[in-house]
């Protein structure tokens, strides 16, 4: 009974549940190394995308006989002329627009708060509804200001947030210089310890993780930046207000799969109510043909069968990851379930070959 799978997962998963059991029972044993974590986790993060997005170029570079200082010099400087260059074109156009958007606040929740009571007022006769449906027609009504004000609430917290982020950006070039600096060391420094066949197994299994992340966050960079400019000229054509600061922001949800986009439609979707109410079929058309080109023409070629899983699959970690660890899980749910894909795969793919050996032995 004991070569049976079923009892050899049982056992797997029970010592799991244990390990998980006493590990919460003593957490306060690692209380110091989670606020470690904490602080670090951000600046890491950030730096290993950008270590992905500018690796191609070190590449690049150094097989044109450039030596290792010189690349990271040049991308550094790269980087810091690009961003440069980025905040002298847009800068300007982004203070006004974020000045305007301060100072048309209240105007914004008026127009919320008018299009919601024309709304209720389509709903005069509610007395013939069901009961529960007038109890929530009424929480609505009666809740429209108090989602403005915590929305007001929430965009100072987030503000306050990318203050945060800011006093730690110190980090960022750290983490990013050792990555590139270092990069070829790591998976030797993990391997090292192992021997014979399992060397190889640990080595190619670092390997495809690289692999997955690298194809993920180049991919999901470059997704990301086509749709925002889809969405940019589309939003300039309709005369949308504050298309740039609705693009920019829609390029950052569009790193989330499929549940980013439609996050990022939704403030374009009050704008546009405020704005024109007409306007909210336009939004609608220039996002479905934004989603259409990018499900149809951008993502099959960009990312192909890269990761292979299914959105179903997707849709569910992300909103897993959501309800454990707030925005961030949400960010590293998907590349974070690829890696356990790859590490599941090869360790299913070795145990079927240690099988086989063993029959073929007996």
């Amino acid at each position: 009974m004991t070569r049976k799978v079923w009892f050899q997962v049982g056992v797997g998963i029970l010592l799991a549940l244990l390990v998980i059991k006493y590990f919460i029972e003593i957490h306060w044993i690692f209380s110091p190394l989670v606020i470690i974590l904490k602080a670090i986790f951000v600046p890491l993060l950030l730096g290993g995308v950008l270590y992905y997005v500018t690796e191609p170029i070190q590449r690049f570079l150094e097989k044109r006989k450039f030596p290792r200082w010189a690349s990271i010099l040049t991308i550094v400087i790269g980087l810091i002329a690009l961003v440069g260059g980025f905040g002298w074109i847009v800068g300007n156009p982004i203070a006004v627009q974020v000045n305007n958007l301060v100072k048309n606040v209240p105007q914004i929740s008026a127009g919320i708060q008018d299009a919601a009571d024309y709304v209720f007022k389509m709903f005069k006769n509610k007395d013939n509804f069901p009961p529960q449906l007038k109890d929530f027609i009424d929480n609505m009504a009666n809740s429209t200001q108090h989602i403005a004000v915590v929305a007001s609430k929430g965009l100072v917290s987030f503000l306050q947030s990318v203050v945060s982020v800011s006093l730690l950006a110190i980090l960022i070039p750290f983490f990013f210089i050792f990555m590139l600096k270092d990069h070829e060391k790591f998976a030797p420094s993990i391997y090292k310890y192992f021997s014979g066949e399992r060397r190889e197994w640990v080595k190619k299994t670092l390997s495809e993780i690289d692999d997955v992340l690298r194809s993920y966050i180049q991919g999901q960079l470059q997704i990301s930046f086509l749709l925002a400019l889809i969405m940019y000229v589309g939003y300039l054509i309709i005369g949308l207000e504050y298309s740039l600061l609705l693009v920019i922001f829609a390029f950052f949800m569009n790193m989330i799969p499929f549940i980013g986009p439609w996050i990022a439609f939704t403030p374009a979707l009050i704008v546009a109510v405020v704005q024109d109410p007409v306007l909210v079929i336009w939004v609608s058309v220039v996002t479905l043909v934004a989603q259409q080109i990018d499900s149809n023409f951008i993502t099959p070629n960009v990312m192909g069968k890269s990761l292979d899983i299914h959105p179903l699959t997707v849709i569910t970690v992300i909103l897993a990851a959501g309800n454990i660890a707030g925005f961030i899980g949400i960010i590293i749910a998907v590349p974070f379930y690829a890696v356990l894909k790859v590490i599941a795969s090869n360790i299913y793919d070795e145990r079927n070959v240690i099988k086989k050996k063993a029959t073929k032995s007996v």
